[in-house]
């Protein structure tokens, strides 16, 4: 009875973590066009730092550059994909642009797979993005070439975690990672923003995105794990295109056409009946904390 109420618990929080983290890409959509999104990736990553090394300080004098150097690619994927992303959102909608973005990890679960049901599903996922992207026109070419940018860093993002946590202890990894994508992303925030358009207003939901999409999903998702299993997990973060779809029309006042619903709603489902048949697979600390970053 316990094992069970654990189980219900790990999976409710991670329902409440969909939820923050997709309402923070909701806002972060709000405030892109005001201050573009370098700045908008600049200050999540800078709260996702900040709350991340009072915690797991790095040992530098313990480095060698054959250890180093994947949590230094792996700063610089970090910085693509969140830019690409908020660039994608800005662009696409949310709703779009989370579905594209999510063939990465998809792309990742199946990449090994001899099994027939996985084609099946990773068809149906293709199909479903096609119908997505299929329309009269006003899809903008640009941002779906963004999304699929920044679907191929988040696979890539999942690969090298997976090195990182062989080389590095608990998650020195990530705080490196995030460090050097908050160097990478700074600079250019600050040339790039608009300073008279900055406000106690825009600096405040600037700070509940990092906040919602980063600080508190991070610090859940330790709670989460210790109660759900692997495939429970990958299974409840499948339907986070359609919590997306929902804050971009609630939040953004986006509107999507029968047939984007029909396409989000498919490739969930072939996600999630190809990850739900998978054999369960021991997951990594950095790879735990990987949906609390994108």
């Amino acid at each position: 009875m316990t094992a069970k109420r654990d189980r219900l618990t790990g999976a409710g929080a991670q329902l409440v973590t969909e939820v923050t983290i997709n309402y923070g890409s909701s806002l972060a959509g709000l405030l892109i066009p005001v201050v573009g999104s370098p700045v908008v990736v600049a200050v999540r990553q800078l709260v996702m730092a900040i709350t991340v090394l009072p915690f797991y300080r790095p040992k530098f004098v313990t480095f060698t550059r054959a250890r180093l150097w994947p949590a230094l690619m792996l700063g610089v994927v970090l910085a693509v994909m969140n830019l690409t992303f908020y660039e994608s959102v800005d662009r696409l909608g949310l709703g779009v642009a989370a579905t594209i973005e999510f063939l990465g990890p998809f792309a990742v679960a199946l990449a090994a797979s001899r099994r027939a049901l996985d084609f099946v599903c990773a068809a149906a996922a293709a199909g479903g993005v096609f119908l997505l992207t299929w329309s009269d026109g006003t899809l903008d070419p640009f941002g779906i070439a963004l999304a699929l940018t920044a679907a191929a860093a988040w696979a890539g993002y999942i690969l090298l975690t997976r090195r990182v946590a062989t080389q590095l202890p608990g998650l020195e990894g990530i705080t490196i990672a995030s460090l050097v994508s908050l160097v990478l992303l700074v600079p250019l925030a600050l040339v790039t923003v608009d300073y008279s358009k900055l406000n106690w207003g825009v600096i405040g939901l600037l700070v509940a995105v990092g906040v919602l999409s980063s600080a508190f999903p991070y610090t859940l998702d330790t709670f989460i794990l210790r109660r759900i299993t692997p495939r429970l997990y990958a299974i409840i973060t499948s339907f986070g295109p359609v919590v997306a779809a929902v804050f971009g029309v609630l939040v953004l006042g986006e509107t999507l056409l029968l047939q984007q619903q029909v396409a989000i709603v498919v490739v969930c489902a072939a996600a999630g009946a190809a990850i739900a048949t998978q054999r369960e697979q021991p997951v990594s600390d950095l790879e735990r904390t990987a949906r609390a970053i994108p």
